[in-house]
């Protein structure tokens, strides 16, 4: 055992002397020179080491390359963890050249360097520990996971953010020789200013968490945000916000922790299911409300969608007033009004388009009278949830409505905005 540990400090020996002449016998002697040569001899080894190391890494990945069949080397290769573990390798070796090229005769140099060094081992291994998260990320973003990568962003970043605090903490005590409890116990004292600078990072944690656990929303989903007007698809959810493409391709970006405290519409469902709803009125003057007269009643008979109605309906008041007093004055016994047959006219004509869901909820209903007048209100589902065809059926749908009321004689009030 002693003969192997003089052998290697022989070979280290050898190894220091080996570069210590090549120095002074091809460039300086001078002291200054003679160190910075030296320290760009090493910079230059480890960045070689490196990148062969690197080199050899990408090689064997690339025959793992297709997400779905390799998901988990597809994330390490994205995500580049393995990189961070070439580059430790590397510092790992330089350290041991470190040794064997300053430690025996520029002790002081040494010092310094090794010192810096094991700062650069710190950054890479904590570099690799935030890699090795979004390792895990990438492996769920390729497994189509979504819900579990919104909970993962939120760690992630959290972890990012007290991570460095931590591996800060780590430097500093290694650079100037302070105890790490020394730095943690004088933090104490801030301790309530901390929380207070960290409220959004500790609110944005949880609700990710809560995001994730209830499957309420996730990236690409259409949701609406009343409180900001706002509506379009989840570009991103990360710790401290959320951005949002809305439909004029304008870009929001709202807190994340609004997802938790704030109402949420998540259109997806309706996305999906390839439906959308309709929910308009027409206003109508009350003064244009009428009972129909027989000639009235035959003449709207010749409108195809509303003709039995309208033959079983006049058979029944036929039938009705025949038995009763005044019979000639329309407002005794059952009658029809314009309103309501042209209410008849509308629903048979939602019943009748290849544009409405028939399966879903379909109505045509009186809201309650305004000052500006009565509105009819349309509730309906089309079949096209894509924004511009939604907008075609909606518009034929209108256009149709409100012409054909003339011909029941409806005025349809002007000076009122049409409510959505």
């Amino acid at each position: 055992m002693k003969d192997e540990l003089q052998q290697t400090k022989d070979l280290i020996t050898e190894i220091s002397d080996a570069v210590h002449y090549f120095v002074v016998d091809n460039i300086s002697d001078e002291w200054m020179v003679l160190v910075s040569v030296k320290v760009l001899l090493l910079t230059a080894f480890i960045f070689f080491i490196d990148f062969f190391l690197k080199l050899l890494v990408r090689i064997f990945l690339a025959t793992f390359k297709d997400e779905e069949k390799h998901p988990v080397f597809k994330a390490l290769y994205t995500s580049k963890v393995i990189n961070s573990m070439a580059h430790l390798v590397a510092m790992m070796i330089g350290r041991f050249a470190l040794y064997s090229v300053f430690s025996r005769r520029h002790p002081e140099s040494f010092a310094v360097l090794d010192r810096l060094m094991e700062v650069a081992v710190v950054l890479i291994v904590g570099g690799m520990a935030l890699r090795a998260i979004k390792a895990v990320e990438n492996y769920y973003f390729y497994k189509k996971d979504y819900y579990r990568i919104v909970a993962l962003r939120a760690i992630s970043q959290t972890l990012r953010i007290f991570g460095s605090f931590i591996f800060a903490v780590i430097i500093i005590s290694m650079v100037f020789g302070i105890s790490g409890a020394t730095i943690l116990g004088s933090l104490g004292a801030i301790t309530a200013v901390l929380v207070l600078v960290f409220r959004d990072t500790i609110l944005g944690f949880v609700t990710g968490i809560h995001v994730a656990t209830s499957q309420n929303m996730k990236v690409g989903d259409w949701i609406g945000i009343p409180k900001y007007n706002l509506e379009g698809n989840i570009l991103d959810i990360n710790l401290l916000t959320t951005k949002i493409q809305n439909f004029d391709k304008t870009i929001s970006t709202i807190p994340t922790y609004d997802l938790l405290s704030t109402e949420i519409k998540n259109l997806q469902v309706m996305a999906e299911s390839n439906t959308r709803r309709i929910k308009r009125s027409i206003i109508f003057n009350i003064n244009s409300f009428t009972f129909l007269n027989r000639e009235t009643i035959e003449k709207l008979e010749k409108i195809n969608l509303i003709s039995d109605y309208l033959e079983q309906k006049k058979n029944e008041m036929i039938a009705e007033r025949e038995s009763i007093p005044n019979s000639e004055l329309l407002i005794n016994g059952r009658q029809l009004t314009n309103i309501g047959v042209f209410r008849e006219y509308v629903f048979n004509y939602l019943k009748k388009s290849e544009h409405i869901d028939q399966e879903g909820t379909l109505l045509v209903r009186q809201l309650e009278n305004t000052p500006q007048g009565m509105p009819l209100e349309i509730y309906c589902f089309t079949n096209n949830s894509e924004w511009s065809g939604y907008e075609e059926i909606m518009a034929d749908i209108f256009d149709h409505l409100l012409v054909a009321s003339k011909e029941f004689n409806l005025e349809v009030v002007q000076f009122s905005k049409i409510a959505n």
